[in-house]
């Protein structure tokens, strides 16, 4: 009996191993952003939370008055802020969203690469409390507040076991799922659906083409997949 318990412990301590969870996380990561369909429909609200936070941030940064966030259940968002028109502090807020969630998954690819699991779970806790405040609609709520309970329970109830691969998880997801939305977005574009998309209106704002400003946020999020997928298979080379 204590042969077969000290095997089964061995066992669990392996598939908790740093390599083990980020293999396992990155698979399932990619292959949600991959499939597409409902996993991606429903996951992708995540990245929306993340895109209007980058731009409500970015908006903040720049001195502007943040007035609300809306969320909705097609997965799209508005942010609304005040300030001058036009210049480069619009034009830093209507460049931030897309590349938010790839930034935010390097910043969180770092901090694991440090073992700073934990820390992750309070900047993700920040970040929905920030957008819970400026949230202005029901559906944008529901979201916030479901994705909370999530969190909740992760950092909370479940045990540490389970809270590093989760951390690995949204990481990945946060990589990979900020490239997605780019190449939706140049699809909608060729096909006249998104004249009124953040590249179109930093292409209003600084009279650079719509497809270069879709091209930059392609380089900013590829690269950040890049830089962070690095940090986060550091285990493997050990």
């Amino acid at each position: 009996m204590a042969a077969g318990t000290g095997t089964v412990g061995a066992a669990l301590e392996q598939a908790n191993t740093p390599s083990v969870i980020t293999l396992v996380t990155g698979g399932i990561a990619l292959l949600v952003v991959l499939a597409g369909g409902t996993p991606w429909r429903f996951a992708r609200n995540v990245i929306t939370i993340v895109h209007e936070a980058g731009h409500a941030l970015a908006a903040v940064t720049v001195g502007r008055r943040l007035r609300s966030i809306r969320l909705h259940s097609d997965t799209s968002g508005v942010t609304v802020s005040r300030g001058k028109p036009e210049g480069p502090g619009m034009a830093f807020t209507a460049l931030a969203g897309y590349i938010a969630p790839s930034v935010l998954g390097l910043v969180f690819a770092s901090l694991v690469g440090a073992d700073l699991i934990t820390t992750v779970l309070v900047l993700v806790a920040l970040l929905l409390l920030g957008v819970l405040i400026m949230v202005r609609n029901a559906y944008g709520v529901f979201t916030v507040v479901a994705s909370a309970a999530v969190l909740g329970l992760v950092a909370l109830v479940a045990p540490k076991v389970v809270q590093a691969p989760f951390v690995y998880l949204l990481t990945w997801f946060l990589l990979f799922g900020g490239v997605r939305p780019v190449m939706e977005l140049q699809l909608k574009r060729r096909r006249g659906h998104a004249r009124d998309s953040d590249a179109d209106q930093l292409s209003r704002l600084t009279a650079v083409p719509a497809v270069l400003w879709v091209l930059v946020f392609g380089v900013l999020t590829v690269s950040c997949v890049i830089a962070g997928g690095l940090w986060l298979l550091q285990p493997l080379a050990l």
